[in-house]
């Protein structure tokens, strides 16, 4: 069984605040057999990640956190970048099409663009996995009923500790029993289901400040823009 990273943001992301090595020491450190760097919309430092990891002896997966028009979903093994913007549907499609799977992350938290207030139960459905297991969690009803939707679809289950800083990555992980150390067997593996998901909660005190140098990095980034 290797253990998985599967939701991490570093500072490409507009709400992340650390360098992909900062990741990656983490990720060593805790013990994390593979890291995928989920950075909203944007793909280059997951890339760059990808490529250190065995640096780190470490799986690197690349991937990104896509917003689709119905709300967040994660691009993992993807091979180039994923428009934002696109139905839920078709945003599948260009995953799958850029050889990645489809997760849908906190799918029932509307405040962090979750996607299932917007789609229907069926196109949910659709995905490759849930994340059924967010560590950035409040008071953990949307992780049960994300895990109760996954269970009565018969959808892969993961986790992801949806680090914005470095010392969370490895805070919620998923448990792959793959047939081999490599992304391509890693996602055959969630593909199938062979995943089982472990974690606990982010501490309040770092969920309240990762909020809020996510707030602080997007004032300062729309203040540049008009400069």
């Amino acid at each position: 069984m290797l253990s998985v990273e599967l939701h991490a943001h570093s500072e490409l992301s507009y709400d992340g605040r650390d360098p992909v090595e900062m990741l990656l020491e983490q990720a060593q450190a805790v013990g994390l057999d593979a890291l995928a760097v989920t950075d909203h919309d944007e793909i280059d430092a997951s890339m760059r990640a990808a490529d250190l990891a065995p640096d780190y002896d470490l799986v690197g997966i690349p991937g990104m956190e896509v917003t689709s028009a119905a709300g967040h979903v994660l691009a993992i093994g993807v091979d180039s970048a994923v428009p934002p913007g696109l139905p839920f549907g078709e945003t599948l499609s260009e995953i799958r099409d850029r050889g990645g799977i489809a997760i849908v992350p906190h799918p029932f938290q509307s405040s962090r663009s979750g996607v299932a207030p917007n789609i229907s139960r069926e196109e949910l459905a659709s995905a490759d996995a849930i994340e059924v297991y967010n560590s950035r969690l409040l008071t953990g009803r949307a992780n049960r009923k994300a895990e109760k939707f996954a269970r009565r679809n018969d959808l892969p289950m993961t986790a992801g500790s949806d680090a914005h800083i470095a010392e969370m990555v490895g805070q919620a992980v998923t448990r792959v029993n793959a047939e081999e150390r490599s992304v391509q067997s890693i996602l055959d593996a969630i593909r199938a289901g062979e995943t089982s998901v472990e974690g606990k909660r982010t501490p309040w005190h770092i969920s309240f400040r990762q909020a809020a140098g996510g707030a602080k990095r997007r004032v300062k980034n729309r203040l540049a823009s008009f400069f």
